[in-house]
């Protein structure tokens, strides 16, 4: 056997190593999400509130609580995250909302919001309807498209 072939098995080796570590931390860190997801569903509230601004900002510039300052893990401080302000009652809040909702919220409406804490998990219109706003395609993939359209074509996905 050659060194390249030598080089080549040992790369391998530690290929798979890695890979198999990767496996198991990532099934810890499932497991540890959906016991978090569990507890933030056992938890929600539902709460009427006026969402007055919605933006990704640093978790300091956010104005959260001090106690939520201390529990972020320090690497994800100087990290964006999805804050919502919204007036709910008489107070004025910021909530850090679901990423994956985040762009359903709107603004400056009164909505229905299922809450955890303070951490936005749905958001619903007034009368049980979803809130979806779409705001239109931007960018060079939106300019090809409306050229397409024009021209008769189908646009490609």
């Amino acid at each position: 056997m050659g060194k390249a072939a030598i080089i080549a098995i040992i790369f391998l080796v530690i290929l798979i190593i890695v890979l198999i570590v990767l496996y198991f931390v990532g099934k810890k860190m499932q497991k540890r999400q959906d016991e978090n997801n569990a507890m933030l569903q056992a938890n929600k509230q539902y709460v009427s509130m006026l969402i007055i601004d919605k933006k990704r900002m640093k978790i300091r510039e956010a104005g959260l609580p001090q106690a939520v300052l201390d529990q972020t893990p320090k690497a994800l401080r100087g990290s964006k995250m999805p804050i919502v302000k919204a007036k709910i009652g008489p107070q004025i809040m910021s909530l850090i909302c679901d990423e994956k909702i985040f762009e359903d919220v709107p603004v400056k409406k009164e909505v229905k919001a299922a809450v955890s804490g303070i951490y936005i998990l749905e958001v619903k219109g007034l009368h049980g309807k979803t809130v979806a706003e779409k705001a239109p395609k931007k960018g060079f993939k939106a300019w090809v498209d409306r050229l397409q359209e024009k021209a008769g074509a189908k646009p490609i996905k």
